[in-house]
């Protein structure tokens, strides 16, 4: 993400501080956690993303930098309750909100990130900054509610895991990118093209991950994990689909029955490797990206278009 970082440099150092004022608290516990949030604060692709799209519309204004600190605040919003929810210890090498203050204050903390991201809006009179980012949460949370209620029939359909990871990952990226956009550009054409681009480039981005859990890199969580919390995902499903008969009823009865037996699970993450499961998730990310560059080479060569070309292909090849 150099190329980024350089093309964008002082509108990030700008966007660094405006966080960081942001996140401040004059109640001493919150403002105790958010020093620490801040402190171990992630690689703000978001953030990038907005700002790069703001400026392939046009100049960078304080609405672009309301559009990137918004998508930052809502996301570190969702990463606080997504570690509650999932009882994790640890965020970005760090010791998660709940681990250190428990899931009471977990709900409050993502409660008042999500209520200041809602102000930020409207007390700038920006309704269409907060609908753009509104309806990618809506869909955010129905995509997890989709997720648990058919974690007891599992579905290996192509279909259902496009549906559900267009709704978890990619729809937050679009609304990045259409934010960014829409903050110095008022050609709806534009702004619906670059929300697409984000929307494609958030489908790679989920495949990517999705293939790790298959993958011998040591990226912070155990290989197989999809498989204990019964997550079915293109490899997978792939798998499945191409399996003969016996050995698919196998798969099926130890993702449905012994998901949390370390040497079955192992099993199954072999069987993916060998049917050629990553191999076909890896096209299917390629093509998404290919097609987020399609929409992105409609704008003309500069260095901005550049950065966010690197950008795209920082989610495909990225190591972790």
């Amino acid at each position: 993400m150099q190329l980024a970082r350089e093309t964008i440099g002082s509108e990030l150092q700008q966007f660094d501080e405006i966080f960081k004022q942001a996140m401040q608290s004059d109640v001493a516990l919150l403002n105790r956690i958010m020093t620490d949030i801040v402190a171990h604060k992630g690689k703000q692709m978001r953030p990038m993303f907005v700002l790069l799209c703001a400026r392939l519309c046009g100049a960078i204004n304080d609405g672009s930098y309301r559009a990137a600190l918004l998508v930052e605040i809502l996301h570190t919003a969702s990463l606080v309750h997504d570690d509650m929810v999932d009882d994790a210890m640890k965020r970005r090498g760090a010791f998660s909100v709940n681990a250190l203050w428990k899931n009471r204050v977990s709900v409050m903390v993502g409660d008042q990130l999500f209520t200041k991201g809602v102000l930020l809006a409207l007390d700038n009179n920006d309704p269409g900054l907060l609908k753009i980012y509104s309806d990618a949460i809506r869909q955010m949370i129905e995509g997890e509610l989709l997720q648990m209620t058919k974690a007891n029939k599992l579905s290996f359909e192509e279909s259902d895991y496009f549906d559900l990871i267009n709704a978890k990952t990619a729809s937050f990226l679009a609304a990045a990118c259409a934010a960014g956009a829409s903050s110095t550009t008022t050609d709806p054409a534009v702004v619906k093209k670059l929300h697409d681009f984000g929307q494609k480039v958030g489908m790679a981005f989920q495949l990517k991950d999705d293939l790790f859990d298959y993958g011998t890199a040591d990226i912070g969580k155990p290989t197989g994990n999809d498989i204990k919390e019964k997550k079915v995902t293109l490899p997978l499903i792939y798998t499945v689909k191409n399996a003969d008969p016996v050995l698919k009823k196998k798969i099926l009865h130890i993702v449905k029955h012994q998901h949390t037996d370390k040497d079955q699970v192992n099993f199954v993450v072999n069987i993916v490797n060998q049917s050629g499961g990553l191999q076909y998730a890896a096209e299917k990310m390629m093509a998404y990206r290919d097609e987020a560059f399609a929409l992105l080479y409609t704008f003309p060569a500069s260095p901005v278009r550049a950065a966010l070309e690197e950008l795209v292909r920082y989610t495909t090849d990225r190591a972790y």
